[in-house]
């Protein structure tokens, strides 16, 4: 998510507000399908949203394999999620190792974040299947208000860049509000779903996360010289520009169940969904 940076600019600041919200009206709708389904129906849309970032992060890298490289991560992510405990763990850096021979510069770029959108994608599948709907559309909706806030916050209100050198446009205003808006998604989970007060405190880390998510890959766009990954998507660019958040998010919780009780509600709600 890029903001501007005052309202110097002008009504400018908006131009590309309406291809954003048809975009993301499209996008939502295609997750919000996937979510209901489950089960394989899920794992799909999780594994082709893996297998194209990886395509789009091996074309910015120089990648002559890049759809090959693709198709395998969107394979290595159901294979992960699919397989019994142990047996799908080789295929988590199989597309890394194999991949990382196959691009033109940044191999050690490429190995990493292909690991992290390999497990984040497993991670979104785990989520769905064993925690409940409810809490991946918690996730989803930390990051979509992260990046809402921000985004107006940004535009509003302007002021101190949050990391110039990596992503010019952020702003500490629009980095601030997504912390907001995160503690408002925990604070709704505590009033609707029972979920205990800690969830707030846990929101805001997943913004967190999913703001360095976000950094992370334009650090990787800056390297390789361009301003999107793809621009498959009207107004976001590519899957990799507008997923990057969740990327940071899902990982980040699978690093939250090592250390903490997830979901933090009482059991017999958390057993439901």
């Amino acid at each position: 998510m890029n903001e501007k940076t005052g309202p110097a600019q002008g009504s400018g600041r908006w131009n590309d507000l309406g291809r954003r919200a048809v975009s993301a009206i499209v996008l939502a709708g295609l997750g919000i399908g996937a979510i209901w389904a489950g089960g394989l129906w899920f794992a799909g849309f999780a594994a082709i949203s893996v297998g194209i970032m990886v395509w789009e992060l091996a074309s910015m890298l120089g990648s002559p394999v890049r759809r090959r490289l693709g198709i395998m991560a969107g394979l290595a992510c159901l294979a992960v999620a699919l397989l019994p405990s142990g047996w799908g763990l080789p295929f988590l850096m199989l597309p890394a190792i194999l991949g990382a021979n196959l691009v033109a510069r940044d191999r050690l770029a490429f190995a990493l974040f292909t690991v992290l959108i390999v497990l984040a994608g497993y991670g979104l599948i785990h989520l769905r299947a064993d925690i409940g709907t409810i809490w991946l559309i918690w996730l989803v909706a930390i990051v979509v208000v992260t990046d809402i806030f921000g985004y107006f916050a940004g535009r509003l209100i302007g002021g101190p860049k949050f990391w110039p050198r990596i992503s010019p446009k952020k702003t500490w205003a629009g980095t601030v509000a997504g912390w907001l808006g995160a503690a408002l998604v925990g604070l709704a989970y505590v009033i609707w779903f029972d979920a205990l007060p800690q969830i707030i405190g846990i929101s805001i880390a997943m913004s967190m996360a999913s703001q360095m998510g976000d950094i992370a890959e334009s650090a990787v766009k800056r390297r390789a010289g361009v301003k999107d990954s793809s621009n498959l998507i009207p107004g976001h660019g590519g899957f990799f520009d507008r997923f990057d958040g969740v990327l940071g998010a899902a990982v980040f919780l699978l690093l939250i169940e090592q250390v903490a009780a997830f979901p933090p509600m009482v059991q017999s709600i958390a057993a439901g969904g």
